[in-house]
């Protein structure tokens, strides 16, 4: 049925194209016309050090390598201006293991890294030179298999009738551009929005319901973070995962409440976001409206994962643009954390540098500037995640070619 349905599409597509298209386009901004990544002198190389004394990094490391052993031996990887092979990448995360298996000082590490590693930095966002960095993590809901008078809110898997069509397979103009809609007659128009699907059930006979939700603010922040856990009223766990999106363009409610004068910029934060919404249950619909994106989930045996299918690591694996950074790579980042005292408030910020590993991508996170750390499940992920948005430095490690001189 549905190679029928990409035929028509493709039909679609051209007139589409020829007349100015108007279905939504993923582009990447502006900001990325600069280099997204580039190499650096040893003598311009960061301070190595892992202020988690190289805790989870060994199982982060295997994630990928894990990524990588499912690829062809000589799939590219680009860094910026250079390109290296799945194979070099291996190796680059082999040898990073035998390096920390001794648990080196800061300055042995500085010297082991300089005598064997490139390093490359992200330019960040233009106006900063800086990444700016936030958070995620696996959020928990309370679900149902059916619908009732508390669980009315629905997960849906990937619907039936949505279409990805590749830009670039029609002209090199359009690389790095992707078209997701659905067919409507012999044309392709965009899918239906957030408010179409919440509150006109736009999705009736097309998608699969997982699960039933209670609370519609934590079904809101499920799509935001991507993937997450489902205790259902029978006892059971589901782990839902990203299985695409709709194709409608992200708008942050966040940015939204700040232009409204509702919450001051300094203050917000997930949490402040979910207080206002409760505190004014008749703004919610038109609010989360405001942000058109919709994500859609497929369920998995374990998770949370990223998007190279890996299992994620808490304080470990970062997301950033899969299209501008090498996936499954060797990163460090410069970064703050919280200190959270018992009662769950934020006490202070401190620098906590690390070495990750990229993992995982999403829908807000575009550009060289900006990065989003995944803390993990829990109080404290979750405090910690919705609090982070800090200017920091990201950096990408991979061996030196074998034949480049000392």
């Amino acid at each position: 049925m549905w190679k029928n349905a990409f035929g028509w599409a493709a039909a679609a597509l051209l007139a589409l194209l020829a007349a100015g298209c108007t279905a939504p386009l993923q582009t990447v901004p502006d900001d990325t016309a600069q280099p997204a990544l580039v190499r650096l002198a040893p003598k311009a190389f960061p301070d190595f050090g892992d202020a988690m004394a190289f805790d989870g990094l060994p199982y982060a490391i295997g994630q990928s390598q894990r990524y990588l052993s499912r690829l062809p031996p000589d799939t590219p990887f680009s860094f910026g201006p250079d390109t290296y092979s799945a194979q070099h990448l291996q190796a680059s995360l082999s040898r990073f293991l035998d390096l920390i298996k001794a648990r080196p000082d800061p300055v042995t590490l500085q010297r082991q890294i300089a005598a064997e590693y490139r390093v490359y930095k992200s330019p960040g966002r233009s106006s900063t030179a800086k990444v700016l960095f936030t958070g995620y993590y696996e959020p928990v809901l309370s679900g149902s298999p059916i619908r009732s008078e508390t669980h009315r809110h629905p997960i849906y898997a990937r619907p039936d009738d949505l279409v990805e069509i590749d830009l670039s397979r029609f002209s090199d103009r359009y690389a790095g551009q992707q078209m997701v809609g659905r067919l409507e007659g012999r044309s392709v128009v965009p899918y239906y929005d957030r408010q179409q699907i919440d509150d006109q059930d736009a999705l009736a006979g097309k998608a699969q319901i997982l699960a039933w939700i209670r609370d519609p603010v934590n079904l809101f922040f499920l799509h935001v973070q991507g993937s997450g856990r489902v205790v259902m009223s029978d006892g059971t766990t589901l782990s839902v995962h990203y299985a695409g999106a709709n194709g409608q363009p992200y708008r942050s409610i966040g940015r939204l409440l700040i232009d409204r004068g509702v919450i001051n910029r300094e203050a917000m934060s997930m949490q402040a976001i979910r207080g206002w919404l409760r505190h004014h249950p008749e703004e919610m619909a038109e609010t989360l409206n405001h942000n058109p994106s919709y994500v859609f989930f497929e369920t998995v045996e374990t998770g949370p994962l990223g998007c190279i299918n890996v299992l994620l690591t808490p304080g470990r694996s970062v997301a950033t643009d899969r299209r501008l950074f090498p996936m499954s790579a060797l990163a460090y980042v410069t970064i703050s954390q919280p200190l959270i005292d018992g009662a769950g408030e934020i006490q202070s910020w401190h620098r906590l540098d690390r070495f990750v590993l990229n993992q995982d991508t999403g829908g807000a996170i575009r550009g060289p500037g900006r990065a989003d750390l995944f803390f993990g499940g829990g109080p404290y992920a979750e405090t910690a995640a919705g609090h982070l948005k800090h200017d920091g430095d990201l950096f990408f490690l991979v061996l030196r070619p074998e034949n480049e001189p000392d």
